[in-house]
């Protein structure tokens, strides 16, 4: 370790102020606090004290993520496997899903490796971490089967659009994986969205996912054992709960979903209130809509509260996504307002618009947009609280 610290620090000259290399610092300071601990020092007080900092609490969350990518690629291999009738193991379905998930996780990584670097050396400051946990996302919320040039344009999109013209890490308004995840959906819809992008099969094989069976009422009938319908996968409550169906790579696995938001809890990183409250706040809802709904003009209005957590990306969206630090409430009460209208708007945009059945995306990134409103009202009302108990 002496010797890689010697070389980098000899190395490290060259990206000095006034020297030739210092337009590229960024890169290289990114190099040293990635291979070895930074020696920056606090010049004046207050000195904090803590064992979490930006770097160990992004690489937590990829942690927390690494579950879902190992999963996603063995039900890619098995889903696969399913579609061509022939026998499989473990091994060689983990094996041929990661031929899927590897590249799209190296062209999203090398899309917003490129963002970063740019961006922090065109504004001379430290490459922040944030990249990471949005590229670590992006892959999770994409179909196996898209097309590597499609999902490198809707990276830099979101790592830009979604973060850096906002100026960069703890300023950005909306999540940048979700950003991303939007700009993909409605600039390549039919890479994106229907049945045959789901699942890898033969040519013309179809993989419709939990949400297109209610979504679909020419399809199927409006009864309420909708997902008891004879289809070639096996929408059972136990397996929706396990994951072997048709889906985004990461969002499958109810189980691995929850260990990951109980890791991040555990760690301080994830608020459990915005959690809590968006599972509230689509039971409410939903249990709403089959009180008071007429099943036969929608189907998506038989869905009960815990099929909704169940199928799609709710969970997924809300552990991951919803209680992201940057971008969410940072008031308590806020936390839960912001968390009950996460649930509220997904149960709402997948029952009122069936032909977008996927409403996490689209109300995360509208709470996203009112977190601020809501934590200035809070505030705001602890403090006329305080003055009228002080008057």
């Amino acid at each position: 370790m002496n010797f890689l610290k010697k070389i980098l620090a000899e190395s490290g000259k060259l990206f000095e102020k006034g020297k030739p290399l210092s337009f590229a610092y960024p890169l290289w300071e990114a190099t040293d606090t990635i291979l070895l601990s930074t020696n920056s020092q606090n010049k004046s007080g207050p000195h904090i004290r803590d064992n979490m900092d930006i770097k160990r609490t992004m690489f937590f969350v990829v942690i927390a993520l690494i579950p879902c990518y190992l999963f996603g690629a063995y039900n890619i291999g098995y889903l696969h496997s399913a579609a061509m009738g022939v026998p499989s193991s473990i091994l060689s379905d983990f094996i041929l899903g990661m031929t899927y998930v590897l590249p799209i996780l190296i062209v999203t990584f090398i899309a917003g490796a490129i963002c970063e670097i740019t961006f922090a050396v065109i504004r001379k400051h430290e490459i922040n971490e944030g990249f990471l946990v949005s590229c670590a996302l992006i892959p999770l919320t994409m179909p196996p089967d898209i097309p590597l040039w499609q999902l490198f344009m809707g990276t830099c999109f979101g790592i830009i659009i979604g973060k850096e013209i906002f100026g960069g890490v703890g300023t950005n308004v909306f999540n940048p994986a979700l950003t991303a995840r939007a700009f993909m959906y409605f600039a390549f819809p039919t890479k994106i969205s229907g049945e045959k992008v789901w699942a890898v099969g033969p040519d013309g094989y179809t993989g419709a996912t939990a949400l297109s069976i209610p979504a679909n009422p020419t399809e199927y009938d409006t009864a309420t054992n909708l997902f008891n319908q004879v289809t070639q996968f096996d929408f059972s409550t136990l397996n929706l709960f396990w994951g072997l169906i048709p889906g985004s790579i990461g969002e499958t696995n109810k189980l691995l979903i929850l260990l990951g938001g109980l890791f991040l809890i555990y760690c301080g990183i994830a608020s459990w209130r915005i959690m809590i409250a968006s599972v509230l706040g689509l039971v409410f809802t939903a249990g709403l809509f089959n009180l008071l709904a007429d099943y036969s003009t929608n189907a998506m209005l038989t869905i009960t509260p815990l099929q909704h957590i169940l199928i799609g990306s709710f969970l997924f969206g809300t552990v991951f996504m919803a209680s992201e630090p940057v971008t969410s409430t940072h008031t308590n009460k806020g936390r839960w307002i912001y968390g009950f209208m996460i649930g509220v708007l997904t149960v709402i945009i997948r029952s009122v618009n069936p032909a977008y059945p996927e409403g996490v995306m689209l109300s995360i990134l509208i709470m996203n947009m009112f977190a601020p409103l809501i934590d200035y009202y809070i505030v705001k009302s602890n403090i006329n609280m305080r003055l009228l108990r002080n008057a």
